[in-house]
C-alpha cells in the first residue's frame, strides 16, 4: 500500500504531485510502513544548506497538507510532520549540526529562532534569520495544529513567535513635551529585514514592505489556533500574543505602509494575507481592493509579464501572484489569466529555470496550482 489513496484525473493536482516530487522524492510511492520514518532528502531537497531552505519547506509542509485533503491519504499528513522535524533539526542548530541555536533548549527548541538555509553562512546573502521566512514557517506549522489536531504544532509556532519578536521589532524611547506635573516620552517602533543568526546583530535595518502586516495575519491566527485548540488550558494563555499583536498593528497603520506592490511576489502574498481578513477588516478590503487592480496591469497579455519572454521572468514570484488571486478570489477573466501563467511555466520549470531556485519555484507553482491549505477556510 503507498501513500496515495485515491486515483485522480484532475491535471493540476496530477501537477502538483509531479512538482513535489521533483523536490522531496516519491512521496507517493512510499510503502505505508516507511512512512513514520521517511526523512527529508538533501537531494534534490529545497536548495538550501544541508538541503533545507525555510521558505521552501514552509511551502512544502502546507503543500503536503493540502495533498492530504485532496487524495484522502493522512500518510501525507505524516510526511508533513517529518518534513518539520528536520527543519528543525536543521535550521534550528547551527551549521556544523552540533549545537542548538542559542537560546533554544530541549524544552524550547524554537527559542532561538530558525535560519534561512543560506548556503553561504557570512557575506550579504550569508544565512541569518528572515521575519517573513519565519512567520511563513509558523503559519505552516499552526496549519499543522488544525489539520492533525496536535496543539503542540501551534504551541512551538507561538514559541518562535515570541522568540523572535523583539529582535524585529525594536523600540526607542524619545522624549516629548512634559504632561502637566510630570515629564512623558513617546515609544517609537520601527522592524528590521534580516537578524544575524544568533539573533544578536541587524543584518539589515530597512523594512520589509508587509512585514508588520504580515506579522499581524500570522500571530492574530496562532492566537485564534491557541483559543480554539487549547480552550482554557494554560496553553491558551500562553499563546496569548496580544501585546505583539498590537506591535504589528501599529506599525501597519503608519502612513503609507499598505500598499499595492508592483512586484509579483510582494503582490501575491499581499492579497494571500489580506484574504484571512476581507470582509472583517477595512485594511484587509482596501488593500485586497488595490492589489486585484494592480494584479490586472501585471497579467496584462499585452503590456503585463505575459508579454515578456520566460528567460526575463521569475516563475516563483509569479506564482505569488497565482496563489495570491486563488485565496483572495479573482473574477472569471482574472482566474483565466493565473491558469494561463501557471499553464506557461508548466513547460519551463524542469529545463529552463535556474537551479538554485528549482525547488522554491516548484513548490510555489504546486501552491499556486492547487491553494488548498493556503486558504484560510481549507482547515476548520
Amino acid at each position: 500500500m503507498t501513500t496515495t489513496a485515491t486515483v485522480t484525473t484532475n491535471p493540476n493536482l496530477l501537477h502538483f504531485t509531479e512538482a513535489m516530487r521533483l523536490v522531496y522524492g516519491n512521496t507517493d510511492q512510499l510503502p505505508a510502513d516507511t512512512v513514520s520514518t521517511w526523512t527529508a532528502p538533501s537531494q534534490p531537497g529545497a536548495g538550501g544548506h544541508r538541503g533545507r531552505y525555510l521558505w521552501t519547506d514552509a511551502f512544502g509542509v502546507v503543500n503536503f497538507i493540502s495533498l492530504a485533503r485532496e487524495t484522502g491519504s493522512t500518510s501525507y499528513l505524516t510526511i508533513a510532520q517529518r518534513l518539520a522535524k528536520t527543519v528543525h533539526d536543521v535550521l534550528g542548530r547551527t551549521r556544523d549540526g552540533k549545537a542548538r541555536l542559542p537560546r533554544a533548549t530541549d524544552e524550547e527548541p524554537l527559542a532561538g529562532g530558525l535560519r534561512i538555509g543560506k548556503m553561504e553562512e557570512k557575506g550579504p546573502d550569508g544565512d541569518g534569520q528572515y521575519h517573513h521566512y519565519l512567520t511563513l514557517w509558523m503559519f505552516a506549522l499552526d496549519r499543522l495544529a488544525r489539520a492533525t489536531g496536535e496543539g503542540e504544532y501551534n504551541r512551538l509556532a507561538v514559541q518562535l513567535a515570541k522568540a523572535i519578536h523583539p529582535h524585529f521589532v525594536l523600540r526607542r524611547r524619545r522624549g516629548s513635551e512634559p504632561d502637566v506635573g510630570g515629564s512623558a516620552s513617546v515609544e517609537t517602533l520601527r522592524m528590521v529585514w534580516k537578524i544575524s543568526t544568533d539573533m544578536n546583530t541587524v543584518l539589515v535595518p530597512s523594512e520589509g514592505h508587509l512585514d508588520a502586516a504580515t506579522g499581524y495575519v500570522v500571530y492574530s491566527l496562532l492566537r485564534q489556533t491557541a483559543k480554539d485548540i487549547h480552550s482554557d488550558s494554560p496553553s491558551s494563555k500562553a499563546g496569548d500574543l496580544s501585546s505583539e499583536i498590537e506591535d504589528y498593528r501599529r506599525l501597519m497603520n503608519r502612513t503609507g505602509k499598505l500598499s499595492a506592490s508592483r512586484d509579483p511576489l510582494d503582490l501575491g502574498m499581499g492579497l494571500w494575507m489580506c484574504h484571512f481578513f476581507k470582509g472583517k477588516e477595512d485594511w484587509a478590503d482596501l488593500l485586497g481592493g488595490q492589489s486585484l487592480e494592480m494584479a490586472e496591469m501585471i497579467l496584462d497579455e499585452e503590456r503585463g509579464l505575459m508579454a515578456r519572454d520566460a528567460s526575463r521572468r521569475l516563475a516563483f514570484r509569479e506564482f505569488g501572484t497565482c496563489l495570491g488571486l486563488r485565496c483572495f478570489g479573482a473574477e472569471a477573466g482574472m482566474e483565466k489569466k493565473v491558469q494561463s501563467v501557471v499553464d506557461f511555466w508548466h513547460h519551463y520549470l524542469e529545463k529552463s529555470t535556474d537551479e538554485d531556485l528549482r525547488p522554491i519555484s516548484l513548490v510555489m507553482y504546486a501552491a499556486a496550482l492547487v491553494p488548498g491549505a493556503w486558504k484560510g477556510n481549507y482547515i476548520s
